[in-house]
């Protein structure tokens, strides 16, 4: 079996060639990646539904917009945490991802982690491939693969967030954030 180099804590972005409804300009954090396959969360889906009205100790804690966002199509009766925490350690209860990037246990006691806490995320749902499937989609150029940066989990537009992503790219990518929704009336 060949080696996987991870791309945790990097993210997919959805070419616009991508067909997959799931996924049509999904900005995608790799919160997982190796050999046996890759866990990430959309992170440009926000629902209408209130973390409050889900997760009510965590409601005060989550950035703005205050809702769950639909994390991919797997799983979406499952809640995963995702929050930025500067500084070198993370408190208990938080797993790192990538630099300040971590994955929240939202099982435990919110004050523990409200103190350090940069921003928050909840997700309904992830993102799943199994062995080697990503690898085959980014073959077939289905994503681009581009760095994350800490303020891609708190977006306060998270709608314009593939445009952002794409635009800040230092190469020719930048150049996508300006592909039409809809081709066909160009």
């Amino acid at each position: 079996m060949t080696e996987v180099s991870s791309l945790a804590g990097r993210l997919l972005v959805a070419t616009p060639a991508l067909a997959d409804p799931n996924f049509d300009r999904a900005v995608v954090l790799l919160l997982d990646h190796d050999e046996e396959g890759s866990l990430g969360v959309v992170l440009n889906r926000p629902t209408p539904v209130d973390v409050g009205d889900i997760l009510e100790p965590w409601a005060e804690l989550a950035g703005d917009p205050g809702v769950i966002f639909q994390g991919g199509p797997v799983s979406l009766d499952a809640a995963l945490g995702v929050a930025v925490i500067p500084g070198s350690e993370g408190p208990l209860g938080w797993r790192r991802v990538h630099g300040a990037i971590g994955l929240v246990d939202l099982e435990a006691p919110p004050e523990v982690l409200a103190a350090e806490l940069g921003s928050l995320r909840i997700f309904a749902g992830y993102a799943g491939w199994g062995p080697g499937q990503l690898e085959d989609e980014l073959s077939e150029g289905a994503w681009y693969v581009v760095e994350s940066e800490p303020g891609d989990v708190s977006s306060p537009d998270p709608e314009r967030l593939w445009r952002s992503v794409l635009r800040r790219q230092r190469s020719e990518l930048a150049m996508v954030a300006t592909y039409p929704d809809d081709p066909s009336l160009n």
